[in-house]
């Protein structure tokens, strides 16, 4: 199949190294999804002052105006609360900070100590309201949001699918490893992503996708230490602490890149006995204990390709994705 005219474009937004793959369309689509990932960043993360999320956290117990992506942020994180039956907490702030996350994790890496907050979980009474002047919404006092476990992967679906309504033919948008697909790769065919373990230098499995979403969530990156101990960036809610878990990494298939990491968090924070029993049959993934041992879905190895099929190697840090040459 002939080679479609494509553009390919690493970055750093969000904090994390970002990958877009632009297949066909207009010209301007590439830049236009670029400059989305950083509008969407301006708006939710919470490191910059004048996001709407470092608003929301201020002005807890009041209503703020929003625009509709931080509402549809706030929306799919509860949503997300009650699919994971709280094993995701987006009002995780307090311990975040408790356990030194209170600053870019570059500053966190260089000078880690533990921070003081006295924030709690609120997911359930945050409120989200539209009337005639648009979209507010209200953190319950005491509470703080933080987007991290959902706010890439929701950024990802926002992106490909702003790409789609500008007429690409295929796009791929990874942030972090947090990555949605759509249509065709640049050869025409269907895409190739592989599903990399941070301390392996081979990828775990490389997983055919002509549409869909693959989040990875860890432990082994992001760590600090913290009191003679180490501290990672996964905090259980039902401890407010950085996660013990015996699981290493999950990395889990959905129809949307929100959806799947949000559950690749929640299956890691459930224990290797109990990894995968949030998943139903719409959803697959791969996991890695602690002890180097891998267990999957009974559904994942249909989405698996093998080396002989992935005659391209370009390679990313994290998520890394290639075309499929048919078996």
């Amino acid at each position: 199949m002939e080679a479609e005219r494509h553009t390919d474009h690493h970055f750093r937004a969000m904090g994390t190294d970002c990958h877009v793959v632009v297949v066909g369309g207009p010209a301007d689509a590439a830049p236009s999804a670029i400059a989305r990932i950083l509008q969407l960043e301006s708006r939710w993360s919470r490191f910059l002052p004048s996001s709407e999320i470092s608003e929301l956290n201020r002005r807890a117990g009041s209503a703020v105006p929003v625009s509709p992506d931080t509402a549809l942020l706030l929306q799919r994180s509860v949503e997300a609360w009650w699919l994971t039956g709280s094993s995701f907490d987006p009002t995780v702030l307090g311990s975040m900070v408790r356990a030194g996350y209170d600053r870019t994790f570059t500053e966190v890496a260089a000078d880690p100590r533990r921070g003081a907050s006295e924030l709690d979980l609120g997911c359930t009474d945050i409120v989200i309201e539209l009337d005639d002047d648009g979209w507010s919404a209200t953190l319950p006092i005491g509470t703080g949001f933080d987007p991290g476990g959902i706010g890439k992967g929701l950024a990802a679906d926002l992106v490909v699918t702003q790409l789609l309504d500008a007429g690409v033919d295929g796009a791929c948008v990874n942030l972090g490893g947090d990555l949605r697909i759509a249509g065709s790769g640049p050869s025409g065919r269907a895409w190739t992503v592989a599903i990399d373990h941070p301390g392996e230098p081979e990828p775990l499995a490389l997983v055919g996708l002509s549409s869909g979403a693959i989040a990875t969530s860890t432990t082994l990156l992001r760590r600090w230490d913290l009191d003679g101990r180490a501290a990672n960036h996964v905090i259980d809610p039902e401890t407010g602490l950085p996660t013990a878990t015996d699981v290493a990494l999950v990395a889990v298939i959905a129809g949307e890149a929100w959806m799947a990491e949000v559950l690749a968090t929640a299956c890691l924070l459930r224990g290797v006995d109990r990894v995968f029993d949030l998943l139903d049959g719409t959803c697959q993934a791969i996991a890695v204990g602690n002890d180097g041992t891998r267990h999957t879905t009974a559904g994942f190895d249909a989405f698996t390709r093998t080396s002989d099929d992935d005659r391209e190697h370009d390679r990313e840090h994290g998520a890394r994705t290639r075309e499929v040459v048919p078996r």
